[in-house]
């Protein structure tokens, strides 16, 4: 190896080390709840997956664009798994990101509005180039919320990306805001520009417990104290 060749070696490797350290900094900064990758998801598990649609999603082309995402469909179905998974690739890509559960959000949201500093808390979830949202409509939005989460969607549209997973169909989000006419302001900003990814599967942890043979344990426990009671 040459000197010019080694120098070469060398740098490139320091280059790929502040990489990964900037890379590992940004994901704990994004609070990602846990560490997935898209090489990690089964899709023959899930079928309805259009494969070459989330390759596409992983160019991350849509970010650049401020566009939506929505992964829609029943619990264990890997939305959270796509989520996080693209957004690590969106920091690779030098996007900001940061990860809240729609629970968090709402509660941040909340407080906020009653200490005054809800233009502040707006400001700040505006900032990061993708905010995802997990797991809205596993609890219904409160009077005020609703009203609230527009304020972010408004602040954010086509200014910022919003990947959102969801257990309910969007035609099911009027009763997740408790208003429909807010609902229906939300979806109109949120769907202008979007992808809707709906996953129709079995539950991942439904699917393994029935390999284990849990569920058939439980469901015979079940009869036999049934039976005992009777």
């Amino acid at each position: 190896m040459t000197l010019r060749e080694a120098l070469a070696f060398l740098v490139s490797r320091e280059i790929a080390r502040r990489d990964e350290r900037r890379i590992s900094m940004s994901s704990k900064l994004a609070q990602f709840p846990f560490v997935r990758e898209l090489d990690g998801f089964d899709f023959e598990a899930q079928p309805s997956l259009d494969r070459g649609q989330i390759r596409e999603l992983s160019t991350c082309r849509w970010i650049a664009h401020g566009d939506t995402v929505l992964f829609l469909g029943p619990p264990g179905t890997g939305k959270t798994h796509l989520a996080v998974s693209l957004g690590r690739e969106a920091i690779r890509q030098n996007y900001n990101v940061q990860f809240v559960t729609a629970a968090t959000l709402v509660a941040m949201l909340a407080k906020a509005h009653n200490d005054g500093s809800l233009d502040k808390q707006l400001t700040i979830l505006s900032r990061p180039k993708l905010l995802i949202i997990d797991e809205l409509g596993y609890l219904p939005f409160e009077a005020n919320a609703a009203h609230l989460f527009f304020q972010l969607v408004s602040r954010r549209y086509e200014r910022g990306s919003i990947l959102i997973t969801s257990n309910r169909s969007v035609g099911e989000w009027g009763s997740v805001f408790g208003d429909p006419v807010v609902a229906t302001a939300i979806l109109d900003r949120l769907l202008h520009h979007s992808t809707v990814i709906t996953i129709r599967g079995d539950s991942y942890r439904l699917r393994e417990k029935r390999r284990s043979g849990l569920l058939q344990k439980a469901g015979t426990a079940l009869e036999t104290n049934e039976t005992a009671n009777q």
